[in-house]
């Protein structure tokens, strides 16, 4: 039996071993999926680890979908343009960094309907998940991105690595303390939470990643936070008149293609999905 795992803090919120769960026992593999809440210090020690051949490889979340890059030894393209990485495989003992993220956010907003291109976006947050959605949007053909980060560098960083990607994209950055993010807003037809404000079990957990008045009616408001399933931006979302993509999807459609990466085998996504809304439901626990 191998092991295969998330590294992540914190991660009292993921929902990856239940889903992954699932996979593994639909394939009647013994593999077994764990949880590795790393802290920055045992970082390199733990990506290390990913090289015995009783490991398949890991998962990778907040806060370090960049920084695990320096430990790798070769990286897919996808995260050649997106600079994060959310999977690695061990390949005896050699380890590849792929991004799913950009597979499962692309899939789930063309999935919801929603036609990316000569549209108008803003994006919450500017870490690897941005980085993820910033680079599906773009090959999408998405015409403008306003980009606002608690970090104004983070933001800056960013938005030089998608004009770099796409020319034709204008990409902007506003800030969290003037009018641009609200004139943006306002003028944008999608809106993507990046951070993880309002997630269950976190320091901001019932909190909005911005003001409520900033979502116009009719727009699309997509929160990669999944848990809760409607979390606060999505209530507030709602309320204003905006149609709301969850982030059970993109989970979903990125975990089914690490597995594929880590096993060669198809995902039962569909089961996969299932057993992450019952354990999301609210008598689940």
């Amino acid at each position: 039996m191998k092991r295969v795992g998330l590294i992540g803090f914190p991660l009292a919120h993921s929902l990856s071993p239940v889903i992954q769960g699932v996979a593994f026992a639909h394939h009647g593999l013994p593999e077994r999926y764990e949880l590795w809440e790393t802290d920055t210090t045992e970082l390199e020690e733990r990506v290390r680890g990913l090289r015995t051949g009783a490991c398949l490889g890991a998962n990778v979340t907040i806060p370090y979908k960049e920084k695990v890059i320096p430990y790798l030894d070769r990286l897919d393209s996808l995260v050649e343009r997106a600079g994060a990485v959310n999977t690695i495989v061990n390949e005896h003992g050699y380890l590849a960094g792929y991004n799913t993220d950009v597979i499962g956010f692309a899939r789930a907003l063309e999935n919801a309907g929603f036609a990316a291109r000569g549209q108008r976006v803003v994006i919450l947050g500017a870490g690897g998940a941005a980085r993820a959605v910033g680079v599906a949007l773009v090959e999408a053909g998405i015409a403008e991105i306003a980009l606002t980060d608690i970090l104004s560098s983070r933001s800056e960083a960013l938005a030089v690595a998608l004009r770099s990607l796409a020319p034709v994209t204008t990409v902007r950055v506003c800030s969290l303390d003037d009018e641009s993010l609200p004139k943006a807003a306002n003028a944008c037809q999608l809106l993507v939470n990046c951070t993880p404000v309002g997630m269950r079990h976190s320091s901001s957990e019932g909190q909005l990643p911005l003001s409520a008045a900033m979502i116009p009616p009719g727009i699309v408001v997509f929160d990669l936070v999944y848990n809760p399933l409607v979390t606060p931006l999505l209530a507030a979302a709602q309320a204003r008149g905006a149609r709301i993509i969850g982030g059970l999807t993109m989970l979903v459609y990125q975990a089914a293609a690490s597995f594929r990466l880590w096993t060669g085998l198809e995902a039962p996504e569909k089961e996969m999905m299932a057993a992450a809304q019952k354990a999301l439901a609210p008598d689940a626990g």
